[in-house]
């Protein structure tokens, strides 16, 4: 799976959201004034709604998982990831050193 390339730098997003804002009023619905902005932005329309929801989610207008808690969710996931992954290797040490002692002749 390939990562996305932002086309777009943050300054440019933060202006294309601010500008939704400011232009909702003029406009009979949300997603008109989406239609009508991002084309002078030079996106698609699904771009630039994704962009106003996250702005929202961000500042609480609407529910939803922040960019900052869901990137605090994977780091959580992939060190959880690496604990499990060491639980495992410790188990099978643990098994084979017991099994070895196990096995060791016992002194006479």
């Amino acid at each position: 799976m390939s990562k996305k390339s932002n086309r777009f730098s943050p300054e440019v997003r933060e202006r294309a959201v601010r500008m939704v804002q400011e232009h909702r009023g003029e406009y009979a619905s949300l997603w008109a004034a989406i239609e009508s902005i991002a084309p002078k932005i030079g996106c698609v329309p699904q771009t630039l709604r994704e962009w106003v929801r996250k702005q929202e989610i961000g500042t609480g207008v609407r529910e939803g998982v922040t960019t900052a808690g869901h990137q605090r969710v994977k780091e959580l996931e992939r060190e959880n990831k690496e604990l499990r992954r060491a639980n495992e290797i410790l188990k099978l040490a643990s098994a084979f050193f017991a099994q070895a002692e196990l096995d060791r002749k016992l002194k006479s």
